[in-house]
């Protein structure tokens, strides 16, 4: 069993985190997520142009593109990362410009020998599945893949394809973190996930709260935070551990206790 089948197999939903690598003290920040009870750790790497991204998200981007994070940079925090953490999944995020530019190849081992669990990379569909897919399967590294409320069932084959760790159900047709999706509408669609795949499903976009968590966890095997704990590290900066920290537990809680 791997590190991310096994954070998602536990007796309660996983807490998925996201946070921007080179955004603040990244280490520092990574651990007070884990301190806080996250299960799985989602490591944005800054893009100049992140398109499903909301102000938060663009924001940390360019705060750490100022700070001069390169893509060796990002490997090398997760390198650390996992030298700390063995045991806890890391799951990079990001567009296809970085990942893909020396080769796909290139991308995949180094990522692999970096400790890296997954990939979500937002602008390759699966249709170009080609472009980095393989090289990821081969490394031995989930390439994980969005469904999204515009996802058919004509469709639905296509995304869970080659598709591996865990389905990740965008609840909402826009950016991140602007907007809540109803909550009968994601229980709709994880049902339909589930009836498709046995692959667990995490919901994602727009969830900021424990109560949001909660009530996502009684449906879904996961449940994703970004543009929060991201705003968090925006206000408090170098301070931001102390306050990851305590929102992560407050939503970690939560789900552990929504069943």
């Amino acid at each position: 069993m791997t590190r991310l089948s096994s954070a998602l197999a536990k007796p309660h939903p996983a807490l998925v985190t996201f946070i921007t690598a080179g955004d603040g003290d990244t280490a520092a920040n990574l651990d007070a997520l884990v301190e806080g009870g996250a299960d799985v750790i989602e490591l944005g790497m800054p893009f100049t142009d992140p398109m499903a991204d909301g102000p938060a998200i663009q924001a940390a981007n360019i705060r750490s593109l100022g700070a001069g994070t390169t893509t060796a940079e990002v490997l090398r925090i997760a390198r650390e990362f996992r030298q700390r953490r063995p045991d806890v999944p890391l799951v990079l995020m990001g567009y296809a410009n970085p990942m893909v530019r020396r080769g796909p190849e290139w991308f995949a081992s180094a990522a692999a020998e970096a400790g890296v669990d997954g990939v979500i990379c937002v602008d390759i569909p699966p249709e170009e599945d080609d472009a980095l897919g393989p090289a990821l399967r081969a490394a031995g590294i989930a390439p994980i893949r969005l469904a999204t409320p515009t996802t058919d069932v004509a469709r639905l084959p296509q995304v869970l394809e080659g598709s591996a760790g865990f389905l990740y159900y965008v609840s909402v047709a826009g950016i991140t973190g602007k907007q809540q999706a109803a909550q009968a509408s994601i229980e709709e669609a994880v049902g339909r996930l589930k009836a498709a795949t046995d692959l667990p499903v995490a919901v994602g976009f727009g969830v900021r709260t424990p109560e949001q968590a909660s009530a996502i966890a009684r449906v879904a095997d996961g449940v994703v935070v970004g543009s929060a704990l991201v705003e968090l590290v925006g206000e408090h900066g170098r301070d931001a551990p102390e306050h990851l920290r305590k929102l992560t537990s407050a939503l970690s809680e939560a789900i552990r206790t929504a069943r």
